[in-house]
């Protein structure tokens, strides 16, 4: 029994923290079941599924407000079922978001304590590198409904609807209790000293700035872009969380790959490492797909000219 699941079990216990002690007894389970020991997971399964939660809520699922022009919708709204354990991170990010979601499910503490809510989070970095999955296990972690905002679509071609469409959905945020997720942030908040903006963009940056400055709302919002050079300055102090999600590390890459291929072929894990160290996940996991699509293919044989050629056909892409 892993110490770190054994402590964090019992520390939730005491602290009746459910989210925190489902993750601690999950990963038991986990643990168990990589040891073959089906049956013990198995009946450590059922009474955790029969248990009663005592801190997380699940969510209605709302409907995304729609462009007054078009009709379309501004937002794709879905529920998650990734969890913060089913990401490699770094350390130092791995606390982060845990210590975020912890503090997530204890705003009403920190409210009559008079501490401002962290409520606003920005994840930059290359594409690739697992924003998009961190605001999906942020949601699930929470048990709330991830909503996606649709940057094309809330750029309208009447003048002044844009900001209207962002004000939308801010209100729905507002409203229910869910992750709102900016991605592609860049597109809304590029700065307003670009050369090749017009008078829209600008107004547009400016509601941003509005609406993130006082948000107090029940949502959490998450932003991500692959360009934070582009950014206006002022909008980074808008954020109470700002993370970088970087490409992972030889040790990252070797934990993912293992995970990925389910132990099936960890031979195959130190050369692929070695050839895929610098490239975001992204590329890990196209690489741990191909290997797996070649196997089902060739029954099982998998010799070493094949791994060169889903190494070969993995670092041939374009990932930045």
């Amino acid at each position: 029994m892993a110490g770190r699941d054994l402590k964090d079990l019992i520390a939730a216990y005491g602290q009746r923290d459910d989210l925190r002690f489902r993750r601690a007894a999950q990963a038991l389970i986990d643990e168990q079941e990589a040891k073959r020991h089906t049956a013990l997971a198995g009946e450590l399964r059922s009474l955790l599924a029969g248990s009663t939660s005592v801190a997380v809520t699940e969510h209605v699922i709302p409907e995304a407000p729609v462009d007054r022009d078009t009709g379309a919708p501004l937002a794709r709204v879905t529920s998650s079922s990734l969890r913060l354990r089913d990401l490699i991170l770094s350390p130092s990010n791995e606390i982060a978001l845990d210590e975020l979601v912890h503090e997530v499910n204890h705003w009403e503490l920190l409210d009559r304590h008079g501490v401002e809510r962290r409520n606003r989070v920005l994840l930059w970095g290359p594409p690739g590198c697992g924003k998009t999955s961190a605001a999906q296990a942020l949601a699930g972690e929470l048990g709330r409904p991830l909503v996606t905002v649709r940057v094309d679509s809330l750029v309208s071609s009447l003048l002044g609807e844009s900001a209207a469409n962002l004000s939308k959905v801010f209100e729905m945020a507002a409203q229910q209790p869910c992750v709102l997720f900016l991605d592609e942030f860049d597109s809304l908040g590029t700065s307003r000293q670009d050369a090749t903006d017009h008078g829209e963009l600008r107004r547009l940056v400016n509601v941003v700035l509005q609406l993130l400055e006082p948000y107090v709302g029940p949502s959490l919002v998450v932003a991500a872009t692959n360009y934070p050079d582009v950014l206006d300055p002022a909008l980074w102090r808008r954020f109470d969380l700002i993370l970088k999600l970087d490409v992972p590390n030889a040790f990252e890459l070797d934990q993912l790959l293992r995970r990925e291929l389910a132990g099936q072929f960890d031979d195959v894990v130190t050369p692929a490492v070695r050839a895929l160290e610098g490239l975001p996940q992204a590329a890990a996991h196209y690489f741990a797909e191909t290997v797996r699509r070649k196997s089902i293919l060739s029954k099982g044989a998998l010799g070493e000219d094949v791994v060169r050629l889903a190494l070969d056909e993995t670092t041939a892409r374009r990932w930045t």
